[in-house]
């Protein structure tokens, strides 16, 4: 795969699929528009179209917006700080465009480099609210959190013996802290409702985007949840661990609930999986904007039959990969028509630790489909309910997936084209 090289983090980001996710994608509904107030009145005498100013607005746009900052901190009920009227006014200008275009303070920017990197500093467990409660999904594989013996169920109510509202970012900002610290948590646990106080040592932990394990004696079974800087090396691991005690000869990839991630990540997973062909291609306004991506010779899982399942919740990025899988016959799909979010933001660092994460460009399947508010169509349609991933060998989804094996088809080889592409 070849392709320029970006300066700007570039995220395929898709709908929030629960306040456990590794970052806090931005809600899928489209704003609401703002309600209609009177005007203010605007001067009687006619002015002339004035010359542009150096920041590209001019002289009557800068007056127009000097006037509004005044009347707000002179007249407004309350007072309000003037950072937070700036902030506010561009969360407003940049949140109209589109319902995944956001500009981000300092916390909110670092929350999304945090979730791309793969690692962050705290103590390693998902936590979500569920009533008045904030209670711990999992702790993560091998890290304070697990070392410490929190369980799925728990419920924070203290950190640091300050009680613990229904905010869960504020209790994940309480429980983040650098590397070496500790913090304190008292939880209640689950089942019992005993308050049990708990010490732990805060250390960088690592996400792990894929785990996988063994349904049968050659059918594989391998899950990614979001997309980050680490998903390739992930899923590369979680093979080679499963191929040193068997022999893989078919592959159910999991992308339900899959709400996407880093764009670069989940091609980087379509190229190992394809021996050629297009991955994805985009257009924008741009240079930058405009790519195209295709698949280099050589795959990781040469061979080897794959399904993918999907469903309403697959998107973005996670629609990238199962749409190259599919237009280039290297997949059979599952399950049931994904999110349809065809859009790539990227995310644009602003001064003072701020930024912009806007859509700058639209994507289309190697088909030349574009996906947006249409979504993918499987192969294979489940009825009934949709359900979230669970026990694989129990999975009534994953057991749909396992009888395609038969019919899904040997893999071909492709001629790559010559064009060039919340947790704490």
């Amino acid at each position: 795969m070849t392709q320029g090289l970006r300066h700007t983090l570039t995220l395929v980001i898709g709908i929030a699929l629960g306040a456990g996710a590794a970052v806090a994608w931005l809600n899928a509904t489209p704003p609401a528009p703002a309600a209609k107030v009177a005007s203010v009145a605007a001067p009687s005498r006619a002015a002339a179209p004035a010359p542009a100013a150096p920041s590209g607005l001019t002289a009557q746009d800068q007056q127009r917006l000097t006037e509004i900052l005044q009347r707000v901190r002179r007249e407004y009920v309350d007072e309000v700080p003037r950072e937070r009227l700036l902030d506010d006014a561009a969360r407003g200008m940049v949140s109209s465009l589109d319902a995944y275009s956001a500009y981000l303070d300092q916390r909110e920017y670092e929350e999304i480099r945090r979730g791309a990197a793969g690692n962050y500093p705290g103590i390693g467990i998902e936590v979500a609210a569920e009533g008045k409660a904030i209670k711990v999904l999992r702790p993560l594989s091998d890290s304070p959190a697990e070392r410490a013996g929190l369980r799925s169920g728990d419920e924070i109510v203290r950190i640091d013996d300050a009680p613990v509202g229904r905010d869960v970012e504020e209790a994940i900002e309480q429980m983040r802290g650098p590397a070496g610290s500790r913090v304190r948590l008292t939880v209640r646990r689950a089942g019992s409702g005993e308050l049990v106080d708990v010490s732990l040592e805060r250390t960088r932990v690592e996400v792990h985007s894929v785990s996988g394990q063994m349904l049968a004696a050659n059918r594989a079974y391998v899950r990614i949840v979001a997309f980050s800087d680490t998903t390739l090396a992930d899923l590369e691991a979680v093979l080679k661990s499963l191929r040193q005690t068997h022999q893989i000869a078919g592959l159910v990839l999991d992308l339900r609930n899959n709400p996407g991630g880093v764009l670069e990540a989940a091609v980087a997973v379509a190229d190992a999986m394809l021996d050629g062909g297009n991955i994805v291609s985009a257009e924008g306004r741009t240079p930058d904007a405009r790519f195209r991506m295709d698949a280099k010779p050589g795959q990781l899982l040469s061979g080897v039959d794959v399904v993918v399942l999907v469903n309403g919740a697959s998107a973005s990025a996670a629609e990238i990969l199962a749409g190259a899988l599919k237009d280039n016959h290297r997949a059979r799909l599952v399950g049931r028509r994904t999110y349809g979010k065809g859009l790539v933001q990227s995310v644009i660092p602003l001064s003072d630790g701020r930024a912009l994460k806007i859509t700058t460009s639209r994507y289309a399947t190697p088909s030349g489909a574009m996906i947006n508010e249409r979504g993918i169509q499987p192969d294979v349609v489940l009825k009934g309910p949709e359900t979230a991933p669970g026990d694989p060998l129990r999975d009534i989804e994953v057991k749909a997936a396992l009888r395609e094996f038969p019919r899904v088809a040997t893999p071909r080889r492709h001629t790559a084209s010559t064009t060039k592409a919340p947790r704490a």
